[in-house]
């Protein structure tokens, strides 16, 4: 268990050295002291920007990558688009109206529909 980089071993040292340094009256003052400071440093707005930027600069590499594959994404969107475009047809907006270009015509006009058919009469 490792604390600000300081192991076990090296804290119960530290511990040691202070007790023998300040003796156990002026240990109990110093740890208040301490404790005290590190309270107002934590609540401080110059911790929380520090923390904030840290933050930051942990998830750097994270969102270099999500941005630079979502740039890769469109540049492979647009390279697919290009190459057929009617794989993927532009989205027409419900108020546009349609161009006679759009509309769908009718394959078999009405006369030769009427030909091919047969009337039930002509039979009988």
């Amino acid at each position: 268990m490792e604390i600000l980089g300081i192991g076990a071993s090296e804290f119960v040292f530290i511990i040691l050295i202070a007790i023998i340094i300040l003796g156990p009256r002026d240990m109990q003052k110093a740890g208040r002291t301490i404790g005290r400071f590190l309270n107002q440093l934590i609540k401080s707005d110059s911790w929380k920007i520090f923390q904030r930027t840290s933050d930051e600069l942990r998830n750097l590499p994270r969102n270099l990558m999500r941005e630079a594959n979502m740039e890769m994404m469109e540049a492979e969107k647009d390279l697919r688009r290009a190459i057929d475009p009617r794989a993927n047809p532009p989205v027409a907006s419900p108020s546009r109206e349609q161009s006679p270009s759009d509309q769908v015509e009718d394959p078999l006009p009405e006369s030769s529909t009427k030909s091919t058919e047969k009337d039930p009469d002509e039979n009988a």
